[in-house]
């Protein structure tokens, strides 16, 4: 069952048209880490809003410490309120936490969640979408990839948007050429970002470090970004462009991203001639 949070005191219905950022993330924290981009750039902005899509129940992640001992119920619980609080501090205009399992996700024949995303994509026009890219490492996120790409690709012809990105989590795109490479400028309010990743702390205290490990790839894509300039960011996510999933639909993710691997390659083949 969705769980949707309003920080504000109005209805879904009033929030829909003001969307202007929108984030499908797999997990709770997905969001503050490859969405981290659109919800800086709403945040106390009078014209622009994010509003935020978690599609899992979270209630697989690993478990130490003080949560040694919490079923997957109580996991559940405790990770949708810990995405409510980080709604409440980003100043998210909604966030809907679709309480999928993760096996039923992954699961390509189970069209639950694009049947799920696709409804509510018809009520939204966003102008930017983040979600993940169809290169991560975790099976998860790909296949919530997947799943958007699908519920958009369902949508009228009429509803388009400007931007469609995927971001880093579990595998960074540092590695992507140049050409291929949207550097997200992540600067603004560092301590905004901080705190929003120290919220999910089932995650922290649990075993997973997510909020240094992102931080830590945000500088280093800063910083090595080009080795013959100074850093003009302190803080950048990479993302790349899943646009040309939308305008070819015959266009197949697996070939989409070994297009990028290919592109590698040849960088590397040249590289080496020179």
């Amino acid at each position: 069952m969705m769980d949707l949070f309003i920080p504000t005191n109005i209805s879904f219905t009033q929030a829909t048209p003001q969307i202007t950022h929108l984030g499908i993330g797999a997990h709770q924290d997905d969001l503050e880490i490859m969405a981290l981009h659109g919800i800086l750039e709403c945040y106390q902005n009078p014209t622009q809003h994010f509003g935020g899509i978690v599609c899992t129940n979270g209630s697989g992640s690993p478990r130490t410490g003080s949560y040694a001992t919490c079923d997957d119920e109580k996991m559940k619980s405790i990770r949708q309120e810990e995405q409510r609080q980080a709604a409440r501090l980003g100043k998210y205009l909604f966030v809907a936490q679709l309480d999928h399992p993760s096996a039923e996700v992954q699961n390509a024949s189970n069209n639950s969640l694009v049947d799920e995303l696709h409804e509510l994509l018809l009520q939204l026009h966003p102008e930017v979408i983040y979600t993940h890219h169809p290169l991560d490492k975790h099976p998860t996120h790909r296949a919530v990839c997947r799943a958007v790409i699908e519920a958009l690709r369902r949508l009228p012809s009429n509803q388009h948007l400007k931007r469609f990105l995927g971001g880093e989590v579990w595998r960074g795109l540092d590695w992507v050429v140049d050409e291929d490479k949207i550097a997200l400028d992540a600067s603004a309010r560092p301590e905004l970002s901080e705190k929003l990743l120290a919220i999910f702390d089932s995650q922290i205290s649990g075993g997973k470090r997510y909020d240094l490990a992102a931080r830590g790839r945000w500088q280093a894509n800063a910083t090595f970004a080009s080795p013959h300039t100074i850093d003009k960011e302190t803080l950048v996510s990479y993302a790349i462009d899943l646009m040309p999933l939308l305008k070819n639909p015959q266009l197949t993710l697996s070939e989409f991203a070994l297009g990028f691997v290919e592109r590698f390659r040849k960088e590397i083949e040249k590289q080496q001639k020179i």
